[in-house]
């Protein structure tokens, strides 16, 4: 644990970047419920592999106006354009 310039204690790999204080603070260990989030949540996962979770955080904006906000039925009705318009974007992940 690492205590910030603000004075809040912070696990270490949260020190240093906002994206990740913010995450520690308000979303790291806390339980999800739902479909979306849970669906964003595993979708994303497999996005980070061999990335670091910053990458994600810093990209889950766009992933998330291009997955239709992770709405499960929404995605799944995605069709060969989509698949098509999401490799062509290089606001996400595409490996």
């Amino acid at each position: 644990m690492r205590v910030g310039d603000d004075g809040v204690a912070r696990c270490a790999w949260a020190d240093g970047d906002a994206e990740y204080q913010r995450y520690h603070d308000e979303e790291w260990g806390r339980p999800l419920h739902g479909d979306r989030p849970l669906f964003e949540k595993m979708s994303l996962e497999g996005f980070q592999a061999g990335l670091s979770w910053i990458t994600i955080l810093r990209k889950r904006p766009r992933f998330r106006e291009v997955f239709a906000g992770f709405e499960p039925e929404a995605v799944a009705a995605f069709g060969a354009d989509d698949v098509e318009r999401l490799m062509q974007d290089a606001g996400i992940i595409r490996n």
